[in-house]
């Protein structure tokens, strides 16, 4: 899988095609994570997270919805959101590192995964899905 330096970033722009982003791959602890940078707004997210959700998606088969959240509302269940903070997914809960940022995961990830041929994600202004290709 490819992997992107902090100096060759992805250049994204979220599900609605509303805010531009960028996302890299760095090491920190001895652990590689996505780095998230939305204006001067910077999230991390285990790396791990392209996987397991690619591996969640192919199981479901089906479109998810990807119900973004901030980290201090509650996630709907059933939602691509839900899964990232769940205590059921593979590494047991959240897979945003940075407290109080942990959230908005499925504002972020799921266009990185498209744009790695990952899954596809749909770009309606509101209620958007991802699949797993």
């Amino acid at each position: 899988m490819e992997k992107r330096t902090k100096d060759k970033p992805w250049k994204l722009k979220t599900p609605p095609f509303t805010s531009d982003y960028t996302m890299h791959v760095e090491t920190k602890d001895g652990k590689e994570i996505l780095v998230c940078t939305v204006g001067t707004t910077v999230l991390h997210y285990d790396f791990r997270a392209i996987k397991d959700l690619h591996e969640m998606l192919k199981k479901h088969g089906d479109w998810m919805e990807l119900g973004s959240k901030d980290e201090k509302q509650e996630a709907v269940p059933g939602t691509v959101e839900h899964w990232a903070r769940s205590p059921k997914n593979p590494i047991g809960g959240w897979y945003g590192l940075k407290k109080g940022f942990r959230g908005r995961f499925a504002m972020y990830i799921p266009p990185l995964m498209e744009a790695l041929g990952l899954a596809e994600v749909e770009h309606n202004p509101r209620n958007n899905r991802m699949r797993a290709k």
